[in-house]
């Protein structure tokens, strides 16, 4: 399996194509896992089924993997349950005990079921504002 990851020879940052540290133009390395590449840590940040394969893929060569979940909030407090997820079996809110969890003990599935329950809302939401939007004197 190959993984392509940008590493800064100046800093030693390892993020996307420009070092956001020093600003250097970053270097493409291919990462070979079947040959003893060793991988310290993945980091998986993006839409949350992207977040599941990525786990699905790390599992296997036991590479600790974090996931930054990105769930509704409303309080930021942990108290209306918005952004409650499950994690290696027990309850956790993300506003307050992430947002950064193991990817490998996070029902990815649940949040997304989640995650899809106000989609109605949020289209009537986005219909109502692109109809009713100021930045273009309204309709």
């Amino acid at each position: 399996m190959n993984i392509a990851t940008y590493t800064c020879e100046k800093c030693g940052m390892s993020v996307n194509s420009q070092c956001a540290k020093c600003d250097t133009p970053l270097k493409n390395k291919t990462i070979t896992i079947d040959n003893g590449d060793k991988i310290d840590l993945v980091v998986a940040i993006g839409p949350p089924i992207m977040m599941k394969m990525v786990a699905k893929v790390s599992e296997p060569y036991k590479i600790p993997t974090l996931a930054s979940l990105n769930t509704i909030m409303v309080d930021g407090t942990g108290m209306c349950g918005g952004c409650r997820v499950t994690i290696d079996g027990k309850v956790q809110f993300v506003c307050v005990d992430g947002p950064e969890f193991d990817a490998h003990k996070t029902d990815f599935d649940e949040m997304m079921m989640r995650l899809s329950m106000y989609k109605g809302q949020e289209k009537e939401a986005l219909d109502k504002y692109e109809y009713n939007c100021n930045l273009e004197g309204g309709k």
